[in-house]
């Protein structure tokens, strides 16, 4: 986690993977590019082939190619940063 503010944990779930092997999550503690480049290196180098974009100013990170909901909700959590549910 970086330290450029103070992140802190939400319990929220996520949501159910659509079929076609993509899911978008919110990360309310992802606040700047920093963040963003580390949780897309994290996601994209532990899954090879997957495909991310993450936006801190919407706090939404995009990832293609996986349907893997608990592998992408550890890789995010063990960069440092609580995903949950997109609304």
């Amino acid at each position: 986690m970086c330290g450029c503010s103070t992140h802190q944990a939400d319990k929220s779930g996520l949501d159910v993977l659509p079929e076609d092997g993509s899911l978008t999550l919110r990360v309310e503690d992802m606040t700047c590019g920093h963040c963003a480049g580390t949780i897309k290196k994290a996601v994209e180098s532990t899954l090879p082939g997957t495909q991310v974009d993450a936006d801190p100013a919407s706090k939404l990170v995009s990832i293609r190619g996986t349907a893997d909901l608990v592998a992408v909700k550890a890789i995010v959590a063990e960069a440092g940063y609580t995903p949950s549910a997109a609304a």
